[in-house]
């Protein structure tokens, strides 16, 4: 007779933390049918298989999972000690389940994946979901002064929606509680599907377009798109560091209705570019743009000069090839 797998948590008004950190286990084979109990009774805790977010004690080896303690100063860098694994933000008891079970998460949500793009995905959900979680469970502002407005369509803001009026009763709290197991474990799967559906190949189709590079330009600073890839800025910037491209890409050819080149930012979010179209082309279209750039079927360069548009593939390649000697002269 299999024995009755217990995860203990607290009761009283419930976070996003605790309820996607119990969500998060209930998808592993070995804590699939777990009750989870609600108490902050040590008596009833104790004998649980595994405590998360209360207890007063963090300790991997006893399967106890509370950040609550004044001396608790974990993150991802020191839960996980292997290089790629740099955030310092304060886990919460989603953080620290997400460490020490989210390889194993992943690779059950996905067994036919390596687990080098276990790692990736990994890295990914941390960084751009559970991340988030840790930091609003810890009181961490997202930036110094006040917001001009608030966000309160986050995740963990309706996780907070589900807490049960004042002077409801514990089962009522209980049953929302599994309400918001339910809601948070949704998400995670919904983001995890995400990364191994879209991210990733988009991942490993941006570094096979950096590593043949060469055969676009023999300088290595500009590379063809020929289909579309999500977060392309984001992971142009992640491989170049992998792979320590030098000299860094400068422009990116493409084909949108018309072929297009779309100047490198300095970083992925950034206005400013690493070398702009040059400035002589500013707002010029068609006949002007190709009397002064000397660029057959020159369509377009955007007053900022941050993208361009040709009518064929040629003239975009030309285009950023010729934007890179002018940039390179320094006359741009």
């Amino acid at each position: 007779m299999a024995r009755n797998i217990k995860i203990g948590t607290h009761n009283g008004n419930f976070h996003c933390d605790e309820a996607i950190a119990c969500s998060m286990l209930k998808m592993l084979p070995q804590y699939k049918d777990a009750e989870i109990v609600r108490s902050r009774d040590l008596n009833i805790l104790n004998p649980c298989d595994l405590v998360v977010d209360v207890g007063g004690k963090y300790d991997p080896s006893s399967h106890r999972y509370d950040h609550h303690m004044r001396d608790f100063k974990e993150s991802v860098s020191t839960v996980i000690k292997k290089p790629g694994y740099d955030w310092k933000m304060k886990l919460s008891s989603a953080g620290l389940i997400y460490c020490h079970f989210g390889h194993e998460i992943i690779k059950q949500l996905s067994p036919n994946l390596s687990d080098n793009d276990v790692e990736k995905i990994f890295k990914r959900i941390y960084d751009t979901f559970i991340q988030e979680i840790d930091g609003i469970d810890n009181g961490v502002p997202m930036f110094e002064g006040e917001p001009v407005y608030r966000i309160v369509t986050d995740l963990s803001s309706r996780v907070q929606f589900l807490n049960p009026p004042m002077n409801s009763d514990s089962v009522v709290s209980d049953e929302q509680f599994l309400k918001a197991v339910e809601l948070t474990g949704q998400e995670f799967v919904e983001h995890v599907k995400y990364a191994i559906n879209n991210w990733l190949p988009a991942r490993s189709y941006v570094e096979e377009v950096i590593r043949n590079r060469f055969e676009v330009d023999s300088s290595g600073e500009i590379i063809e798109f020929t289909k579309p890839a999500s977060e392309v800025m984001s992971h142009l910037f992640t491989i170049e560091k992998e792979l320590n491209v030098q000299p860094t890409i400068k422009y990116i050819v493409f084909n949108d209705d018309t072929y297009r080149v779309r100047c490198v930012p300095i970083a992925p979010s950034s206005f400013m570019c690493r070398m702009f179209l040059p400035e002589a082309w500013a707002g010029l279209r068609n006949e002007e743009l190709e009397r002064v750039s000397g660029i057959e079927g020159a369509v377009f360069v955007h007053s900022v000069r941050f993208i361009g548009g040709c009518k064929t593939k040629e003239g975009a390649l030309s285009m950023a090839r010729k934007s890179l000697e002018i940039g390179k002269s320094g006359s741009n």
